[in-house]
């Protein structure tokens, strides 16, 4: 490099100027990245706008996801609230009532608003007999459904729920999915 000498003796380096034989050509230096005419158009701003839109598809399926998921375990957790709340109720009026299923699942319904009533379905167990449905009518509290409610044997109550596990209109769980729920008491 040639160096030329100002008057007071500082080197000031010679310029060499721009030629196409100088340098050998290498391929992809210097060229524009992919999109750069839409973000030089764009600015900074425009980038956080291109990164939002491909962000947000992905977090919008995120948190409907994590939302159906909340209302499914909410209905999970209130269905096995109710139903021990539907056998204490029958295993504590053992002897007061002739119809126990009755008794039960107008509980179970009455301690689960948030639910559709008509989409239940009971079973019962009273002292080892099995029972279904929302009505078990016996003649006297001696009889049927009723006589087995005798102190110190169990009472199981067991309710079923359809699962709906639905975005955008679209059913995620298989059609015949339950949500299901048991509980035992001792009849006092």
């Amino acid at each position: 490099m040639k160096v030329k000498k100002q008057s007071r003796g500082q080197a000031i380096p010679h310029k060499r100027s721009l030629s196409r034989g100088s340098e050998p050509f290498q391929p992809g230096a210097g060229a524009p990245p992919p999109g750069h005419r839409i973000l030089t158009l764009l600015g900074e701003r425009g980038s956080a706008l291109v990164e939002m839109a491909l962000i947000m598809p992905m977090l919008l399926v995120l948190t409907t996801g994590i939302f159906v998921f909340g209302i499914a375990m909410n209905n999970y957790v209130t269905l096995t609230n109710a139903v021990s709340t539907g056998a204490r109720t029958v295993a504590l009026n053992a002897q007061l009532t002739t119809d126990p299923c009755a008794v039960a699942s107008s509980a179970i319904e009455a301690a689960a608003p948030g639910l559709t009533s008509s989409k239940f379905t009971f079973s019962y167990t009273f002292n080892g007999s099995p029972y279904s449905g929302t009505s078990c009518n016996s003649s006297s509290v001696d009889t049927g459904a009723a006589g087995n409610l005798a102190s110190g044997s169990t009472v199981t109550v067991t309710a079923t729920y359809p699962l709906n596990l639905s975005v955008f209109g679209t059913q995620m769980s298989p059609s015949n999915a339950v949500l299901q729920a048991t509980s035992t008491e001792l009849v006092q």
